[in-house]
């Protein structure tokens, strides 16, 4: 099939497409579009960059549009979830020029925006419901909108709503919706412990893998370099000079380390700008305006934008840091080489961070090319004298180790030390126990707080830090690394 209009949608939906610039079908919409649209659920897997949101958006439109019904007040006809908040925002964008001329409502709910405003938005019944799991749960709690009347339920990027990090919240909401709907669930990676448990949210469903879970676009030029933790930033400073006015997006591990490399680079002369947990909505979506309309050339973000932005001009991605989890790897890169164009990746490899790189080597099931540096045989090897294992030095340095103890480097973090873990990423308290005088769990979550408390516990009352971990001392609050 080349033609929308084969795969069984309404010719108005395909007419709006016409202004989008699509006008074949790529291959995960052409296996998902009719088994949407014959009322199956569907597991669809495929590269980033290959038109997901589509493919469930469209048959899904295309259904409700058919059906005269409209909402009642606070009810919702259809609900996609998805991890972060920019995400939600550029799936409702898409779904607004696929439903043009339908009369269908379409309302986001997301943190960090008016929750006043967004109950209005729901009393008048929606159609379609794109939202973050925290704010949704807050919303439902308000009794500000029902789920009863919800006869389709759409995970995107599912690997991650089907972690640890959203589980729970996931398990409260599916609580709500009727057993008899329909579901969707798209992702680009999928690990097999994920399997089982998506199979507990689909009936019958039909897989549509277009690509194996984990493969990256062939356009995509990948490599790693080899360098110490201390000259990541000037190795990072040479790459960016040496492409002036292309669009480089870098990743970093942590909030304060996002921030902090961004002001590094605006010292030094580059146009950039950041994302992450510590800003606001509105402070997230002008960095991106910004970065889309090419008013910043280097946004440096973490993993926050690692899942769904659509930005064709992004011509570089930069691994600053390596992530935790491997996954995220092809969903980081996965940013460039978008609508048919080409991309280049690079990986930033200091010596502590070998171990992640051989998971990354893994998923992909590929070495990296080596663009610059010599591959260490473990991790243990090419730290410099004096200096502890993690530690950086140079223009980022910091006397402290990743996880922020001196010395020591930790033990790897569990897969959901990535996700972030505030209201608006569906993360709870955690630890706290019974022990005396800990401070008491936030919306974030405080670890420990007590000699009863998680496992950054200890004696209580201190003042909490943004790291956990440490086997005793201060009760400190659960890192929200968004």
């Amino acid at each position: 099939m080349t033609d929308f209009t084969a795969l069984g949608l309404d010719p108005k939906r395909v007419a709006a497409l016409a202004t989008t610039g699509l006008t074949a079908p790529t291959p995960i919409q052409v296996g998902a579009i009719p088994a949407v649209l014959a009322g199956r659920d569907v597991l669809g897997i495929a590269q980033t960059g290959t038109g997901k949101t589509a493919a469930f958006g469209l048959p899904l439109i295309h259904i409700l549009a058919s059906d005269d019904r409209r909402p009642e007040p606070r009810r919702v006809r259809s609900l996609i979830m998805a991890p972060t908040r920019e995400l939600v925002n550029q799936i409702a964008a898409n779904l607004e020029i696929y439903r043009a001329g339908t009369g269908l409502r379409v309302v986001t709910v997301v943190g960090g925006a008016s929750i006043n405003r967004q109950t209005g938005a729901l009393a008048r019944g929606t159609d379609i419901l794109v939202a973050t799991p925290g704010r949704l749960l807050d919303l439902l709690e308000r009794r500000a909108l029902t789920l009863e009347q919800t006869g389709f339920l759409v995970l995107d990027e599912a690997d991650q709503m089907l972690d640890i990090g959203f589980i729970h919240a996931l398990r409260k909401i599916a609580r709500l919706l009727p057993a008899k709907r329909q579901t969707m669930l798209f992702s680009a990676t999928m690990p097999k412990d994920m399997n089982e448990i998506a199979n507990a949210y689909l009936t019958d469903p039909l897989r549509v893998e277009v690509a194996p879970p984990g493969q990256v676009a062939d356009r995509i030029e990948q490599s790693v370099h080899y360098v110490s933790q201390g000259d990541k930033a000037k190795l990072l400073e040479t790459y960016l000079k040496g492409h002036p006015g292309e669009l480089a997006l870098v990743f970093s591990r942590t909030k304060h380390g996002a921030e902090k490399l961004m002001k590094l680079l605006d010292s030094w002369g580059f146009s950039a700008a950041s994302i992450h947990g510590n800003k606001s909505q509105g402070q997230r979506e002008r960095a991106l305006k910004a970065f889309r309309d090419g008013e910043v050339e280097v946004l440096v973000a973490t993993d926050v934008a690692a899942r769904g932005i659509d930005i064709p001009a992004v011509r570089h991605v930069y691994n600053y840091d390596l992530p935790n989890v491997a996954e995220n790897y092809v969903h980081r890169i996965g940013r460039t080489a978008r609508a048919g164009k080409a991309g280049r990746a690079v990986a930033f490899c200091a010596p502590a961070e070998i171990d992640e790189l051989r998971d990354i080597e893994k998923v992909l099931k590929q070495r990296l090319e080596t663009a610059g540096g010599e591959r260490p045989a473990d991790s243990a090897k090419g730290i410099k004298p004096n200096q502890r294992q993690g530690q950086r030095t140079g223009p980022m340095a910091s006397n402290r180790t990743r996880d922020g103890a001196q010395g020591k480097r930790p033990a790897r973090p569990a897969k959901d030390a990535v996700v972030a873990r505030d209201r608006d990423h569906g993360g709870g308290a955690k630890g706290g126990g019974n022990g005396g005088g800990g401070r008491p769990a936030f919306k974030g979550g405080y670890k420990g707080g007590g000699a009863g408390g998680g496992a950054g516990g200890g004696a209580g009352g201190a003042k909490p830090r943004r790291r956990s971990g440490g086997g005793g001392g201060q009760g400190r609050p659960r890192a929200a690394v968004a």
